[in-house]
């Protein structure tokens, strides 16, 4: 039998091998970080992480020759991606770890491509088609179905909320800024790109930090700075190289749905990692939010 990859045109089996470990790399950090802001402050956190990330990135895209300076008159654009892509996904869904498992963490999350496919339309003049209709109702209805469950402690409507809110709001706040670096791409080498968003980052979490919390690293033990590691050099360095690499060698589509193996991985990782439940509800609410993704995505 002929492989179908090898059929498909446009698609690599190298271009492959990168969305896979992408997926990997994001999907593993999210228990991951869930355990961080347990024994560590949540700014405090994403600041270690993005100090080691940033580091790395820079690294490479330094050891490729790709040039760091921002185009003229496009630091706007630059400063605008790294606010929207970076700094609020981080840390608005790590605030919402204070209140969600790690488990609902990530599937709030990444309903990112419904908001896309919704902010698409005023800002690109996309027009929603029937499917992308569906696709948003799909991904509300996983939405209601994750958290609105009454019942004791932190699963409570009214208990997780905020963390409810957290998540969305970055999650929207990502697909802003995806809508607008479409519109108004800032046209630098990726990775340096990358280098330039994760930098710009730092700032305000490195500011709260000295400003709000008091971490103890010292108390810090062999699992915990594992974690830490982990985020920074993986889910916040190598993952973003790794994906510039998969959507240079596959069509936009591919890597697209591929993306959606984070999610999944991340649910599956949680409940290994961290005990959190994986009955009926969470079956249903992750085939909803990710059947509602998919159609927002490939609607026509």
């Amino acid at each position: 039998m002929t492989n179908a990859a090898s059929r498909a045109p446009g698609v690599s089996i190298q271009g492959l091998g990168f969305l896979v470990a992408t997926s990997l790399m994001w999907g593993f950090n999210w228990p991951l970080v869930k355990h961080l802001v347990g024994v560590l402050p949540p700014f405090s956190v994403r600041a270690a992480s993005g100090l080691i990330g940033t580091a790395l990135v820079l690294a490479i895209a330094l050891a490729r020759r790709e040039s760091l300076r921002p185009p003229r008159g496009q630091w706007g654009r630059l400063c605008l991606a790294a606010a929207l892509n970076v700094t609020a996904w981080m840390a608005l869904t790590t605030l919402s770890l204070l209140w969600l498992r790690a488990s609902e963490t990530t599937i709030l999350a990444y309903t990112l491509p419904i908001w896309a496919a919704i902010l698409a339309w005023p800002l690109l003049g996309e027009r929603p088609t029937l499917r992308r209709g569906i696709g948003l109702v799909l991904g509300l209805s996983g939405i209601v179905l994750l958290v609105a469950h009454s019942g004791p402690g932190e699963d409570d409507l009214a208990a997780k909320l905020p963390g409810v809110a957290f998540a969305l709001a970055g999650s929207m706040l990502f697909a802003l800024g995806t809508v607008l670096a479409k519109r108004a791409p800032v046209a630098m080498p990726p990775t340096a790109l990358v280098a330039w968003q994760t930098g710009l980052r730092l700032l305000p979490p490195l500011l709260l930090w000295q400003l709000l919390e008091q971490p103890d690293f010292a108390a810090l033990g062999a699992l915990d700075w594992a974690a830490l590691a982990y985020g920074g050099a993986l889910a916040f360095g190598l993952a973003y190289v790794a994906w510039f690499a998969a959507l240079r060698r596959l069509p936009a589509s591919v890597a697209t749905i591929g993306s959606l193996l984070a999610p999944v991985i991340g649910v599956l990782a949680s409940v290994a990692m961290l005990g959190d439940p994986f009955g009926l509800r969470e079956i249903g609410a992750l085939a909803l939010t990710l059947g509602g993704v998919a159609l927002a995505t490939f609607a026509r």
